[in-house]
């Protein structure tokens, strides 16, 4: 029976700061169960403990039916370098253990071919044979033909950096969710997904007998997809046996709860105390007041080692000043460009003060537009270039900034933007990010804290054309919405590849990169590009 339970569990930092304080919940078998919270309340982190990833100080974690994980960002993964190490890494652990063993007998091999080699290398195929791995190959081509278009022996040696975000994810959900493992942990599935990748999706989730706990952000997915809504904020864990459609109001009757139960603990607190003081007054002069005293000294203590009721967590106020400056009219010309094998040659002009939508495939180019616009290095035809007075602002899709590791927010914006400590540190509070998360490594940060910091760096920048790559997708829904009033007062222009419908609805102009390689524009959002082909 597929289920996950964490028991009392508390985890704290590295730096010593608590992040989960004697939590405790269970989801039960076929639940699908999404993770809601403000950007670094734990959600990632308490993913990471039930994988196995991390250790708490205190409980306990369980699950049954066999574990498989989708880690935040799975580009990344370590040693994953081309499409078999990929899948590997997300394939149940006796075939990750054989295939380990088998791809060292076959380096072996390389170096020496003695009979005690080839021994080893009989032995690891036969090891790899009866952990399943063979056999786990043919589904691997089901996955990849559907994710892919291609078969598994044809694209299992293809780089994973060549493919986009959303190709990845859907990859690594087709294994997941077709593999034996009948426990999941599937840390934000949606992201860089399109519009049609996530309804796909969200059947999927619907459809499986599979136990989920998911993180997501998306909350149409979360509708769709989810009947349990579990909540990770302030240290605390609550549960939402209800969907999403009565998740806020639900939240809103908690909070309120949790409020009036402090005001009375408060008065009840301050009413003890009271009494306590007034009896010992009388007992100094009546000693038949002492018994009296006492209990009430008594009753004070053991109602302060009981604790006040748990606090409502704060609202999150987040305040992003997007400044831009004016620049030429023109601020993007594209002249006959072509991305070289991923669309047709088109022109573009992009006017100051505009917000260009740019909607698509995973796979279609629309990364590479922005990345190309943005000044780096993309193999392309014709011309792509910048108006008057145009400072690009890059915000990069999978948060692939190597030049930030090691480095905390702090040190990150005095360096970059030549802030004293106090400034940068006022700078890092309207983002939320001030305080311990200052003093992280920005690796150690969570995804949206990250993109936080980004959309930070860009502010203090002076860019006056954003180029945003799926911006949304790790923030939380104050964050999203602080970024959806930063570009409206943002004096400038702004291009944004998106696949969030709610995002995408304020944009003044949508550019389509099509599936059969046109870009062309479109008077309205286009999800499903497809059918907006066969109308034409």
């Amino acid at each position: 029976m597929p289920h996950v339970e964490i028991a009392h569990l508390t985890y704290v930092l590295p730096d010593g700061r608590p992040l989960l304080n004697d939590v405790s919940f269970r989801i039960g078998e076929g639940v699908k169960a999404a993770l809601v919270g403000p950007n670094g309340a734990g959600k990632t982190t308490l993913m990471r403990l039930i994988s196995g990833d991390l250790q708490p100080v205190e409980g306990s974690v369980a699950h049954s039916g066999g574990l498989g994980v989708m880690r935040q960002f799975i580009g990344s993964i370590r040693d994953s370098r081309t499409v078999q190490d990929l899948l590997i890494s997300v394939a149940p652990q006796r075939v990750r253990e054989a295939a380990g063993r088998l791809h060292d007998a076959e380096l072996a091999m390389m170096e020496r071919d003695d009979e005690k080699t080839q021994m080893r290398y009989a032995q690891a195929i036969t090891d790899y044979t009866d952990a399943g791995g063979y056999d786990i190959e043919v589904l691997w081509d089901t996955c990849t033909m559907a994710a892919l278009g291609a078969p598994y022996d044809n694209v299992k040696y293809r780089e994973v950096n060549t493919l986009s975000g959303g190709e990845q994810k859907r990859l690594v959900l087709e294994a997941l969710l077709r593999g034996p493992d009948q426990t999941l942990l599937l840390d934000e599935p949606d992201n860089y997904l399109d519009v049609p990748g996530k309804l796909w999706l969200e059947q999927a989730l619907r459809e499986t007998p599979k136990t989920v706990v998911l993180v997501s952000h998306d909350r149409q997915l979360l509708a769709n997809a989810a009947d349990r809504i579990v909540t990770v904020e302030s240290g605390n864990i609550w549960v939402h046996g209800g969907g999403f459609a009565t998740y806020a109001e639900a939240r809103k009757e908690r909070n309120e709860r949790l409020d009036e139960l402090r005001r009375r603990w408060d008065e009840e607190h301050a009413k003890l105390k009271r009494l306590v003081v007034m009896l010992k007054q009388k007992a100094t002069y009546n000693d038949g007041m002492a018994p009296a005293y006492h209990a009430a000294q008594t009753r004070l203590r053991r109602f302060e080692e009981a604790g006040p009721p748990e606090v409502a967590p704060k609202d999150q106020l987040i305040s992003m000043r997007l400044r831009g400056g004016r620049t030429g009219k023109r601020a993007v010309i594209c002249e006959n460009l072509e991305l070289t094998g991923l669309m047709k040659p088109f022109d573009l002009e992009v006017w100051y003060g505009e917000r260009v939508a740019v909607l698509g495939s995973n796979g279609s180019g629309k990364s590479h537009f922005l990345r190309l616009i943005a000044g780096e290095t993309i193999r392309h035809t014709g011309t792509a270039k910048l108006g008057a007075r145009v400072v690009p602002g890059h915000f990069a899709q999978t948060h692939a900034r190597p030049e930030l590791h090691k480095r905390t927010p702090c040190e990150i914006v005095m360096t970059e933007h030549a802030r004293l400590k106090n400034e940068a540190m006022k700078a890092l509070a309207r983002y939320e990010l001030a305080g311990s998360i200052a003093e992280q490594r920005f690796e150690t940060l969570s995804g949206g804290q990250q993109a936080r910091l980004q959309i930070l760096l860009l502010e203090l920048s002076g860019a006056t054309l954003l180029l945003l790559d799926e911006p949304t997708d790790n923030l939380d829904l104050a964050s999203a919405e602080a970024l959806q009033e930063g570009l409206d007062a943002f004096a400038g222009t702004v291009l944004a590849v998106t696949h969030d419908r709610w995002f995408a609805a304020d944009f003044d102009r949508y550019l389509v990169f099509g599936a059969d390689g046109r870009v062309y524009e479109a008077p309205e959002p286009v999800w499903d590009e497809a059918r907006v082909t066969r109308q034409r």
